[in-house]
């Protein structure tokens, strides 16, 4: 029988397993075996010699195709699942069942139902579920949701988001569950405190006749009035990663691209005037002024995003709190790609979504 989770002590490396040795297994490999949080004990994949070729020189680590192997040993704390989605319920419920902590590859799962179970799985069980939205933990985005949060943004009016890129077109998802989980795991992070996500409309289009859509347009209610909107494109023959994020008091624009000023914040807007402030004449107009102050470009730590995750999955593991982007934050991603289903299937109407309620 596996050992209770508060099994793991803190300052010893948790035991930790890599399941999947395919495109993102590698770079779970090499941040676990940097880490001094961790110990790599296990490359788990049915491709046993595709996983030997990843371990190279780490000796150290074993390689199986022998899942259940991995789950009985009790030397393993904690899983990470880099496995098709249409796995991850699967494994990571043979995980959990099994005591471990269990980080999941985005997305959560293949439906919002299946998410729901391994969320459910996991607090039944006391265990830390993570879901490796990798982006959250890249510098730039940490400074937005600190910005966001303070304040210093003012309050939220607009998010405006565009992932286009050549390629490549995918045989069994189309180009939203391709490219806008991304975004979608962005815009939940940064979110300020108690606005969320109540609504989606979605429209997309497929000029090459690859049988899915290949362009897709998303727009998202919130719940504070602001509006969130997603683009995501194959066919565009430049690639942009590029989002702006327009607040009551400035204005930031990120651009992944561009690693000399991936974020600058703009102090130039429209400012209104509340009545109480206008003269006994003005009172039945509103009176609209333009602000056109100093941009500034944060400095940034330049740091792999990967590393930062494995970080934080060590220290939920650890302290029992959750995860920055837990079972939930996943399963609040899925929550917005099914409903995009529905409304593609009805025309681009809006959808609520499962978690507005």
């Amino acid at each position: 029988m596996s050992a209770p989770p508060d099994a793991v002590v803190a300052g010893e490396p948790i035991g930790v397993a890599v399941i999947g040795a395919g495109y993102w297994g590698p770079n779970l490999v090499r941040n676990f075996q940097a880490s001094d949080a961790f110990r790599l004990r296990w490359l788990c994949d049915l491709d046993v010699s595709r996983a030997q070729r990843v371990l190279g020189h780490y000796s150290t680590v074993q390689a199986t195709a022998d899942l259940a192997a991995v789950l009985a040993d009790e030397a393993v704390r904690a899983v990470a699942i880099a496995t098709p989605a249409g796995t991850h319920l699967e494994v990571a419920l043979a995980a959990l069942r099994a005591g471990k902590h269990v980080l999941v590859e985005k997305p959560l799962a293949a439906t919002y139902e299946e998410g729901l179970q391994l969320v459910e799985e996991a607090d039944r069980r006391g265990l830390t579920l993570m879901c490796d939205h990798t982006y959250c933990y890249t510098p730039a985005v940490i400074r937005i949701r600190e910005l966001l949060r303070s304040g210093e943004l003012g309050e939220l009016q607009y998010l405006d988001a565009v992932r286009i890129n050549l390629g490549l077109v995918q045989r069994d998802i189309d180009v939203i569950w391709d490219l806008a989980p991304h975004d979608l795991s962005i815009l939940d992070f940064v979110l300020p405190e108690g606005v969320k996500a109540v609504a989606v409309a979605a429209h997309g289009a497929d000029p090459i006749g690859a049988g899915r859509s290949c362009i897709g347009y998303l727009t998202l209610k919130l719940s504070s009035g602001a509006i969130a909107h997603v683009h995501v494109n194959w066919l565009s023959p430049i690639k942009v990663r590029t989002t702006i994020i327009g607040g009551s008091k400035r204005t930031l624009v990120w651009d992944d691209l561009n690693p000399t000023q991936r974020i600058a914040i703009f102090d130039r807007g429209v400012d209104v005037a509340t009545p109480g402030e206008l003269g006994a004449e003005e009172r039945r107009e509103m009176l609209i002024s333009y602000r056109s102050g100093d941009m500034v470009a944060p400095a940034l730590s330049e740091r792999e995003a990967l590393r930062t995750m494995v970080e934080e999955f060590a220290s939920s593991i650890h302290t029992g709190r959750p995860p920055l982007t837990d079972g939930r934050a996943g399963l609040r991603v899925l929550d917005i790609l099914n409903a995009t289903k529905v409304s593609l299937a009805n025309g681009g109407t809006f959808v609520p979504l499962e978690g507005a309620a």
